[in-house]
């Protein structure tokens, strides 16, 4: 983004100059044109090509600052670098000439200096923003382009964000970004996005009226203006309290992006599904999604072999998977497979998060569906992979174990499938979380099973077993862990099955764990809270293990 074209015009111009210069414009224009006879091997930065540059500027003489900004522009197309207020301030005092010329040549030159970071802080210090405003406002298109392109370059420095957004210039802007010529079309609309990478800034945006403009150029037929508007849009739907305004005033909005996850540009269907994704932070949009055929696109980009599609695509369906009515629609669309597939994409962790919670959200309210995920093979790609995966993903898969876990007429086959081999060693893992949910999954099987053989075949064996894992949540200081390994002692006790149980009673570390716990508990733990709900936790525990006591006195 920048200068729209060209500004240098031919600078041997016969009748150039008036005819009465003052004697030091005249040397500096003789000085100024041997320069650039000589500009590869001429630094116009500092010296005496800067003075002879700067006395052409501040003349009175139009033709003189023509000549001036015409070869800033030119020297700034190929050479940029940081540069002092010296140089600087010469441009900015051509930025404010009436003349269109010297406003069109300046801003070129002025945009192209903004490439470089340090002169983006110093241009603003400098007080650029307020000519470039000005020019903004001109009806000469050519100084618009040149003065969007270069605000545009100078909004990619978070400091001057904010700057910016409290100048004025948004308004501006926005209504730049209706302009007919596509080149200052692209060049508004990129700096409005420049402006959407925070908080206050996207407010400022909103007030500006931007969100329709954005909207509505959704439908251009410049693909770098769709990505630009799309991109602001994904960033402006981050905020609640504008996702709630687009749902009020958009009623287009979704429709549109989805039509975008078609586009022939990848970054376009990339930032398209990116917005949806945000948007489906609510409910409604969750909703509406699914309701406007958006699967069917998603599900092809989640099939790309290109990852910012695929991460996209689905980080978008996860979101959506979280309203219960929407789980059928995404299983009979066909995403189980390819959701399935992702989990063993170790190029990208991320991707892997956002694949096992949407099955896992899939899971959550229908036994239809759990039993889909588990003949989809969804069980064996977790067993198979979730020993050498990342802890965050190792979080996922557990917790989507756990809620399959949860259906009766599953667990044998979760059972056959080897769960408790991977399960067991992952009760002792670096992360609570895995630590946890693993556990839970453990539990969540223990209940209602006709056949515990798969239990007694790991008493003691991976990393020292159901034994191991019992006695160490029985003796945590966690009082969630404790709730959880009393209350699977008691679903194995109400199992009846002689030899857990007589395994049960035989250890050494689990009764007298389980005896300590029948007393009121004396340490707090560091993963609860404090008051009345740590209170009723202790309360159920104690309960539990005077339970289990009890259970175990009557088989003896």
């Amino acid at each position: 983004m920048g200068a729209c074209s060209s500004c240098c015009a031919d600078r041997n111009r016969s009748g150039l100059y008036e005819p009465l210069l003052q004697e030091n414009e005249r040397e500096a224009v003789a000085d100024l044109l041997q320069y650039l006879e000589n500009r590869t091997e001429t630094n116009f930065f500092e010296g005496d090509p800067l003075r002879a540059l700067s006395t052409l500027a501040f003349s009175d003489n139009v033709d003189l600052q023509r000549s001036a900004a015409l070869a800033f522009a030119e020297i700034t197309e190929k050479d940029v670098r940081a540069v002092d207020r010296d140089t600087l301030e010469p441009v900015l005092f051509l930025l404010q000439s009436h003349d269109v010329e010297v406003q069109r040549a300046a801003s070129a030159a002025l945009g192209n200096l903004a490439v470089n970071t340090e002169n983006k802080l110093l241009i603003v210090k400098l007080g650029g923003l307020e000519p470039l405003i000005r020019q903004m406002l001109s009806p000469n298109v050519e100084v618009q382009c040149n003065a969007v392109g270069c605000i545009t370059n100078l909004a990619t420095h978070d400091e001057n964000k904010t700057k910016i957004a409290k100048s004025g210039a948004l308004v501006p802007l926005t209504r730049l970004a209706r302009s007919k010529d596509m080149r200052v079309q692209r060049n508004a609309t990129g700096a409005l996005l420049n402006m959407t990478h925070s908080d206050e800034n996207r407010q400022q945006l909103v007030n500006a009226g931007a969100i329709p403009v954005l909207v509505s150029l959704l439908s251009s037929p410049d693909t770098d203006v769709q990505y630009y508007c799309t991109t602001a849009l994904s960033n402006i739907a981050v905020d609640a309290a504008n996702r709630k305004k687009l749902a009020q005033t958009e009623t287009k909005l979704v429709n549109s992006l989805i039509g975008l996850m078609d586009s022939t540009s990848l970054k376009v269907e990339c930032q398209a599904a990116l917005a949806l994704r945000n948007l489906a932070s609510d409910e409604k949009y969750q909703l509406e999604i699914v309701r406007s055929r958006g699967l069917t696109p998603l599900l092809r980009l989640l099939q790309s072999t290109f990852l910012p599609l695929i991460l996209s695509s689905v980080a978008c369906i996860r979101n959506i998977s979280i309203h219960p009515l929407n789980e059928s629609p995404i299983i009979d669309a066909g995403f189980l497979d390819p959701l399935i597939e992702l989990l063993a994409y170790d190029e990208n962790e991320e991707i892997q998060c956002h694949a096992i919670s949407t099955l896992r959200n899939l899971a959550a309210s229908s036994e239809r569906n759990k039993k889909a995920i588990v003949e989809a093979g969804a069980v064996e790609r977790v067993c198979a992979l979730v020993l050498n995966v990342p802890l965050s993903v190792q979080s996922e898969m557990t917790a989507c174990v756990a809620v399959l876990a949860l259906s009766d007429d599953l667990k044998p086959r979760l059972l056959q499938l080897g769960a408790l081999d991977v399960l067991i060693p992952l009760t002792d893992s670096s992360s609570v979380e895995v630590q946890g949910n693993s556990a839970a999954a453990i539990g969540n099987l223990s209940s209602k099973v006709q056949d515990y053989q798969p239990f007694i075949s790991v008493w003691d064996a991976p990393s020292g077993g159901l034994h191991g894992y019992l006695s160490r949540f029985l003796e945590s200081v966690d009082t969630t862990f404790q709730h959880i390994a009393i209350w699977t002692i008691v679903q194995f006790l109400e199992g009846g099955d002689s030899e857990l149980i007589d395994l049960i009673t035989r250890s050494p570390e689990i009764i007298p764990a389980v005896r300590q716990l029948t007393q009121s508990l004396d340490s707090t733990s560091p993963h609860q809270q404090d008051g009345d709900n740590m209170m009723n936790d202790e309360s159920e525990i104690v309960g539990l293990a005077r339970r289990v006591i009890s259970m175990l006195s009557q088989t003896d």
